[in-house]
């Protein structure tokens, strides 16, 4: 079963990264990481700070120090301050981006066979709506292990600052070079 990653663009556009192995906290942030490369970076060449919002569960979850430590890698990458809110438990329905994607892209692949990761990628690809908004999407095929385990030395060495509003799932994660 294919997992996906979902991340906006805007109001015009949204981007799918299609995997191919487990939903691990690696190929979520490694989703926003090409989503970066390939679009944000070239839309938003001034940012200096990134946000995302989250579901509380699954690779993404405000309790998983996978997806931390990942997002520090990422953050001293880019030097993008990576600022996280999770939706609180239970409340993934009100996360606007992926409902207003995924709507569209069933709407585009209705009654078409999904005979191939391709044939996916390129149905994800060719949505479009009348308001213009287009989706991008490609394939990932790399591997992404379950289990891996983070030490509390390695979580104590992200550069984790919590919000003064529930820090538990508001918090950014600021670059350990200084840019």
């Amino acid at each position: 079963m294919p997992r996906y990653g979902v991340y906006d663009l805007g109001r015009d556009a949204g981007w799918v990264n299609v995997g191919t192995d487990h939903d691990t906290s690696a190929f979520a942030v490694e989703s926003i990481r090409q989503w970066w490369s390939t679009m944000g970076r070239p839309c938003y060449p001034k940012a200096r700070q990134l946000l995302i919002t989250a579901d509380s569960g699954g690779s993404n979850g405000s309790r998983v120090r996978l997806w931390k430590l990942e997002l520090q890698k990422f953050a001293d990458e880019t030097g993008l301050e990576i600022v996280v809110c999770h939706f609180p438990p239970g409340t993934s329905k009100w996360h606007k981006i992926a409902h207003r994607l995924f709507s569209f892209i069933t709407q585009n692949w209705r009654g078409k066979p999904l005979l191939s990761r391709e044939v996916i990628v390129s149905l994800i690809g060719a949505t479009t709506t009348r308001s213009g908004l287009q989706v991008y999407a490609r394939l990932d095929e790399r591997e992404y292990p379950k289990g891996t385990t983070v030490s509390d030395a390695e979580l104590a060495a992200v550069n984790l600052h919590g919000d003064p509003f529930h820090p538990e799932w508001n918090y950014a994660i600021k670059p350990r070079v200084d840019y």
